[in-house]
């Protein structure tokens, strides 16, 4: 049967097949990591760690200014890419649209101290601020239903985490 224009669409579940009907799907879903049927963005997030890996390591030999261009272009291409995929499934900020925890989790690998502990420290502060949603993430959260939104609030969870793992660096030194 077909909607008329008064009613909403059919909500879209995404599926493996859904995801790889188009490169831009599968990118927002994290390669597949969006999929997850228990805590997609936590999941999801742990590709942050190869992101950041891939840009830091010195065998790539990326400076820091590289390193910075990089994660911005990844955000900027993640603003596209999550627009495009909410739209398609008529949800501006579903939960297995995860390109943007990528992102702002090789960000906080970025500015916090390197070592086990510390990434740790990152991933559980970054998923906390990113689920919790504390003022102002929750208001631009709420605010701005797109691609920027998607990724502007992971973007204020990382500060938030930087801010917060940096700080107890400070204390403990």
């Amino acid at each position: 049967m077909v909607n008329s224009p008064l009613e909403p669409p059919e909500p879209i579940t995404p599926n493996w097949r859904w995801i790889t009907r188009h490169p831009v799907y599968f990118i927002a879903f994290g390669l597949g990591t969006g999929l997850s049927p228990k805590a997609p963005g936590t999941v999801g997030t742990l590709l942050g760690y190869p992101l950041y890996f891939a840009l830091a390591t010195p065998f790539i030999g990326l400076s820091d200014a590289s390193i910075i261009i990089a994660l911005i272009l990844a955000f900027v291409i993640g603003v596209f890419i999550c627009d495009i995929t909410g739209k398609a499934l008529g949800i501006a900020d579903h939960s297995g649209i995860v390109w943007d925890e990528i992102v702002a989790m090789a960000l906080v690998l970025y500015c916090i101290p390197d070592g086990l502990n510390w990434w740790i420290s990152g991933f559980i502060a970054f998923r906390f601020f990113d689920i919790f949603k504390p003022w102002p993430i929750h208001f631009f959260d709420q605010r701005w239903q797109n691609g920027f939104g998607v990724m502007f609030d992971d973007l204020l969870a990382a500060g938030y985490a930087i801010l917060l793992v940096r700080g107890i660096g400070w204390m403990i030194a």
